[in-house]
Parts: C-alpha cells; structure tokens; sequence
C-alpha cells in the first residue's frame, strides 16, 4: 500500500466511526503527518485526492475558511469521472440512455408534489422557451432532468443524475447535428417536458415515469442512437 493510501484509509475510518462528519476540519498537515508518520507530501497528494472526489474543500491562509473541510459534494466527482469515460467511449451512449431511463422513471414516479425542486423546473421550463440556441437549451435541458429527479428526495439517485448532467449536455449537443430539424425537435421537447411536470403535479406518478421515458427514448431514437430504444 502506498503512502498516501494509509491517510486516506484513516480519514475514511475517522469518517465513519463519526470522529469527523460534516463541516469539520481535518487535522493539520503536519500534525497528520506526525500522528500517522508519513511525508507531509504524502498528506497533501491524499487531501488532493479527496478534494477530487467531492469529500473534502482545501482553504488556504488564516480564518473561518482555513483548513481542510469535510463537504458532501458526490455529484461533481462521479460527474468528472462520467465525462472522462464517454469522451473515451468507453462508455456507450446507448447504455447512458438507458440508465437515464430508469433512473428518472423511478425518479418521475416518486417525486413528491410541492417541493422546491419542482418549482425550479418550472422555472427551468419558462427559460427554456427563450433559449436564444442550441447550447443553452441543452444546459437548461439537462438541470431540468436533474431537478425532476431530485424532487423523489433520494440522495443517492440525485446524485447520480448531477453527475450525469455534464455528460448528458455534451452527448446531446454532439448528437443535435444528427437530428433533421432543431425546430421541430426543440418545440416537441418542450412540449414534452410541461406533460411530464404536468403528470408529476397532479400526482400521477405511472403517468410521468411513462412519459419520461418516452421523451428520452424518443430523442436518442431520432438522433439515430441504436436501432432499438432501450427498455422500460
């Protein structure tokens, strides 16, 4: 085992026998340096590699923000992550298509009326209707999909659909140029959306999950994204 891996096996373990929990401060560099009898250099590449991972936020100089902090941001890691695996196609768009589907059918299903996040697609749908291009409304596209999910009050599938998001957005853009028409797609999307948010207000959950996973399956479908749609 490396160095750098016996600090982040200790901070993993203080984490979860609830020696540190949210919002606090890891020791001192040195300080951890000399309680575990590494490198300091050792301590700094662990609390890079946290920082990566969304577990911690590293403050520099003197004050309240000073110091390491442990943070819960696990959407932006695994987001990274996702982009750097679809820019190298290893992972196939057909398959991220697919756990969309079932990710924001369950999701769409669950979501729970009068929530924030559902007044926030909203919000996201107005803006939508004045996207001036493509870009944009692909961006508006993807944090109203993630809304929606977010609205079913399960963190680990809000999670994971933030991090989709950044791929979401540029899969879709390269596969715009696919589609025959940007118009006519980009008037039945946004009529698409106000039906799922429609459904999901009224409180017919099988009715949004349905309608969710036709609108994504019939998007990839007309960009030309494999021959079968994949299953519900």
């Amino acid at each position: 085992m490396r160095t750098h891996e016996l600090v982040l096996q200790w901070i993993e373990k203080q984490l979860s026998d609830g020696d540190l929990a949210l919002g606090g401060r890891l020791p001192g560099e040195r300080a951890m340096a000399e309680q575990l009898q590494v490198s300091r250099t050792s301590v700094r590449e662990a609390v890079r590699i946290l920082e990566a991972m969304g577990v911690v936020r590293a403050g520099v100089g003197s004050g309240k923000d000073a110091g390491t902090v442990v943070i819960a941001e696990p959407g932006s890691a695994l987001g990274s992550t996702l982009r750097l695996h679809v820019a190298t196609r290893h992972l196939p768009v057909a398959d991220i298509v697919e756990t969309r589907v079932l990710l924001e059918s369950w999701a769409a299903e669950r979501a729970k009326v009068g929530v924030p996040e559902l007044e926030e697609a909203a919000e996201l749908l107005d803006q939508m209707d004045a996207a001036a291009d493509i870009d944009t409304f692909l961006a508006l596209d993807a944090r109203f999909h993630v809304a929606l999910a977010q609205a079913a009050g399960n963190t680990v599938v809000s999670a994971m659909m933030a991090s989709l998001r950044g791929a979401i957005e540029n899969y879709a853009g390269e596969l715009t140029g696919n589609l025959p028409d940007w118009n006519a797609t980009s008037t039945r999307l946004r009529a698409e959306h106000r039906a799922i948010l429609a459904a999901v207000n009224s409180n017919d959950g099988a009715e949004a999950a349905e309608l969710v996973a036709a609108h994504i399956q019939g998007f990839y479908t007309e960009a030309g994204v494999g021959s079968n749609p994949p299953p519900n």
